[in-house]
């Protein structure tokens, strides 16, 4: 070894022992932090927002900042759990992309709890066996989520935070012979991601050959236990089921993203970038539409996302999902809110969290 060499790793050893001895170091003030707050709520989404925007910003690289992101939400998970172990609902089983986006969030120090529907994770949280919940609400290519509104339009829980996870697609089987493929399971949303790829490249197999499942990982499942049969999922699954890659990212779109909602019990403060949600009706009039969206104009509230659901309760009346840029603290939009609540049929307001 030469002696240029030596001085690196004598270097990096060096910093090693430092980054152990601080990483401690942070880990004994939050346990000292847990032992100080009498709410024993540890989970605060503004301040951890705070701190991994801080982080990018002061990040010299070379490191990526997604890397750095990554990075210091494993070191807050870390010392979250030494507060107070943390429960984690979302829809399972293990390798879906539901269970990727919990892990993304929170880290991997948190007892994940893999659900079988969307409607079990809410009522674990609203049953206080999960602290927290994971639930998918739309994709950029497929569109809303319309259980997980559905849901949110009936639970007392809030929405604490949201993740928008990048969803790369992966074409799995025991083998990696496209040829000896004779049928592939997958979730819907999964297969019509990936339709054009899978015309394009498995023409031989009809339509009838495409499986729905109930999530990714049970098509990963399936597909373990059948020599000819192949699954869309994420590449967690083909780890955890013991599958072979065929091919990677076979989404059409290569910005498909998903975009998932947290949610719990809590009210979450303002962390300077923020979203409210809300939910609302207005009476089946001439430009009624118009008026609930005027006093978000006049107070120069952002609207990024509005979408309409049937409301169940009558023939061809609906309700109206909102998104807006702000939190509901911010003088502009708690004013936009004050019209509405007097111009709204109904208005509930879902959240406000950091804007991911």
């Amino acid at each position: 070894m030469s002696e240029e060499l030596k001085q690196l790793r004598d270097q990096i050893d060096a910093i090693d022992n430092e980054l152990l001895q601080l990483v401690s170091k942070r880990a004994g003030l939050a346990q000292q932090v847990g032992k100080i707050k009498k709410s024993g709520i540890v989970y605060r989404p503004e301040r951890e927002a705070q701190i991994l925007a801080r982080m990018q910003e002061q990040n010299p690289g070379p490191v990526s900042n997604e890397h750095i992101k990554q990075l210091f939400t494993e070191i807050m998970s870390l010392c979250r759990a030494l507060e107070k172990p943390m429960n984690v609902a979302y829809l399972g089983p293990n390798g879906t992309f539901s269970e990727e986006a919990a892990l993304k969030r929170f880290g991997s120090a948190i007892t994940g709890m893999a659900c079988d529907s969307i409607d079990d994770v809410f009522r674990m949280v609203e049953s206080d066996a999960a602290n927290y919940g994971v639930v998918p609400v739309e994709n950029s290519s497929e569109g809303a989520i319309g259980r997980t509104m559905d849901l949110l339009l009936q639970t007392p829980l809030t929405i604490c935070g949201e993740i928008q996870l990048p969803v790369h697609q992966f074409l799995m089987a025991q083998q990696t012979d496209l040829a000896h493929i004779s049928k592939i399971y997958s979730h819907p949303q999964s297969l019509a991601q990936c339709h054009h790829w899978l015309k394009t490249n498995l023409p031989h197999l009809p339509d009838s050959a495409l499986i729905n499942a109930a999530s990714n990982a049970d098509a990963a499942r399936q597909a373990a236990a059948d020599k000819q049969a192949a699954a869309i999922a994420s590449h967690r699954a083909a780890e955890l089921f013991g599958l072979s890659i065929c091919a990677e990212n076979i989404e059409d779109d290569p910005r498909n993203t998903t975009r998932f909602l947290v949610i719990g019990k809590q009210t979450v403060a303002p962390s300077g970038k923020d979203k409210t949600s809300l939910v609302m009706t207005t009476n089946n009039r001439s430009g009624a539409i118009y008026t609930l969206l005027e006093p978000l104009a006049q107070h120069g509230v952002s609207m990024s996302r509005l979408e309409s659901r049937p409301s169940r309760t009558g023939l061809w009346q609906y309700v109206f999902f909102v998104d807006l840029e702000g939190h509901q603290q911010n003088d502009n939009v708690a004013a936009a809110m004050t019209e509405l609540r007097d111009k709204a049929a109904f208005l509930k307001i879902l959240g406000s969290y950091p804007a991911a």
